[in-house]
């Protein structure tokens, strides 16, 4: 080729290249080709439920002109944008998601809520100044637990990942059947997350489980129907076996706060696996099965009681008539694989770890059984008094009201089942959504490290009722009639405003 050629063929290669970029260019601003950077911009009164095309676990922002974008796009996040309306004050009205429909109580819980709320400015000027929003939950009165919003304070951070820096929203108030709360947001806070009750992540707890890995032995019982191992950490030597499970319900998170607790004490996770006296002694009584999270297919999805398949595993701990059985590996692996590894081990004390939308309490519920009687009342009574002589946090005026057991009565919850097939110590340990009147903190209320400090209470109980956990007697009275009078178990109520 010539050198004319040569210069001819570099001036043509540019004349394209100048009329392609002037043909996008003229294309993207009659929109033709729109770029994949754009956003999908909505009026400031269109609801989600309005758009196509967008991702049902993303809620993108309304209007730039409102500045608030709503999302629950990460690990438990739940909810959905129904409108944002402009003004002095920005109201954003909100959905909880339901969870999948549960067969057995024909019915799709519905309580927990998890977002991002982020404020978007247009100009310096906006960027200076805060901007007052009022957020609405429009079903909250359709919840599993309704009543329960009285009391109940809305949890806020700006970091989604330390569940120490969250606070109590002293504004929110259950009206007309919404749940609301204010909030204003500065420059310093453009992202703010919302929710029912700091998250307790997946991959926090993927960690817990690694460390507890170096230090105990780790093992799986078996697979969700989402693929996640069900995690069961065995530690000690001792002759009494104990069963700790965690979160069954998914939505309270509160439960594998405290099993991290438990175990970071237990373990001596914070000290390179040096553990003070009191756990050397209760290792050397026990060995100890700890399923941090019972539930994390349910945990991930943002759900308040359920599995993936829409099952409530506290429901699924023996069938419940001809027409349903439980467990299986088709709807409740998890409680499957647990209580066949119980059946294998045996049990002499089970604590079930939840949380309660309705008591602001700490509390142990007893189970009922066929087998209830003095025995197991005083076994009850000698374990909540040692955990309140261990942890002030704990009590025992209020509780689940007792109810007697009736023939016929489905022993389908973890608490009763244990209970009766092993004819053990069992309890449901159930920690408050709302702040705890015990030792009330309107600021925190209730919180994550609150939680991790009950667990790392539960050894003192555990240690102090062993000797009992199958002690002899002539009779079940002489039994209970070992205990000191400080131990005596306490009937409580459930009425805990009178």
């Amino acid at each position: 080729m010539t050198g004319q050629l040569k210069v001819q063929s570099i001036l043509t290669l540019f004349w394209l290249m100048g009329y392609l970029s002037f043909t996008r260019s003229f294309c993207m601003g009659k929109n033709l080709f729109p770029s994949r950077a754009s956003t999908i911009a909505f009026s400031k009164t269109t609801s989600q439920s309005q758009t196509t095309g967008v991702n049902s676990r993303v809620n993108h922002s309304v209007s730039f002109s409102s500045k608030v974008s709503i999302s629950d796009a990460y690990d438990g996040g739940n909810i959905e944008l129904a409108n944002i309306e402009d003004g002095p004050t920005k109201v954003v009205s909100l959905r909880i998601k339901p969870d999948p429909y549960t067969e057995l109580e024909k019915k799709s819980h519905m309580q927990y809520f998890s977002f991002r709320s982020s404020i978007h400015t247009n100009n310096a000027e906006d960027d200076k100044r805060d901007v007052p929003v009022t957020y609405e939950l429009l079903n909250a009165g359709e919840a599993s637990y309704a009543n329960a919003w009285n009391g109940s304070t809305v949890f806020y951070s700006k970091s989604l990942s330390d569940p120490d820096s969250w606070k109590r929203a002293q504004s929110t108030r259950f009206v007309e059947g919404k749940l609301v709360w204010d909030h204003i947001h500065s420059e310093e806070s453009e992202s703010v997350y919302f929710g029912y009750f700091p998250p307790f992540s997946y991959d926090r707890h993927l960690e817990l489980v690694e460390k507890c890995s170096e230090l105990a032995t780790v093992f799986s019982l078996g697979q969700t129907l989402e693929g996640r191992e069900i995690e069961c950490i065995q530690v000690g030597t001792g002759k009494s076996i104990g069963w700790i499970i965690h979160r069954q319900h998914p939505g309270e998170h509160m439960a594998e706060f405290f099993a991290e607790g438990f175990l970071k004490r237990l373990l001596g996770l914070d000290s390179s696996g040096d553990t003070d006296g009191l756990v050397r002694q209760l290792l050397s009584k026990y060995t100890f099965y700890i399923i941090p999270s019972m539930n994390p297919d349910g945990a991930v999805a943002g759900n308040l009681r359920v599995n993936a398949a829409g099952a409530n595993l506290n429901r699924e701990w023996c069938s419940s008539g001809d027409d349903y059985e439980a467990p299986t590996l088709e709807r409740s692996p998890e409680v499957y694989h647990v209580l066949e590894k119980m059946k294998e081990t045996g049990c002499d004390v089970f604590c079930d770890i939840h949380g309660d939308e309705e008591i602001p309490y700490n509390f142990l519920a007893q189970p009922v059984v066929p087998n209830w009687g003095p025995r197991l009342e005083a076994l009850h009574g000698a374990f909540n008094a040692a955990y309140r002589r261990a942890n002030p946090d704990m009590q025992q005026e209020f509780a689940y009201e007792p109810t007697e057991y009736a023939e016929g009565d489905i022993l389908n919850i973890a608490n009763d089942q244990i209970a009766h097939r092993f004819d053990c110590l069992s309890v449901t340990l159930e920690m408050p959504f709302k702040d705890c009147r015990s030792n009330s903190d309107p600021e925190r209320g209730w919180s994550p490290a609150r939680s991790r400090a009950l667990g790392a209470s539960l050894c003192e109980p555990l240690l102090y009722i062993q000797p009992y956990l199958r002690a002899e007697a002539l009779d079940e009275k002489s039994f209970a009639d070992s205990f000191p009078e400080i131990d005596r178990y306490v009937l409580p109520t459930s009425e805990y405003n009178k």
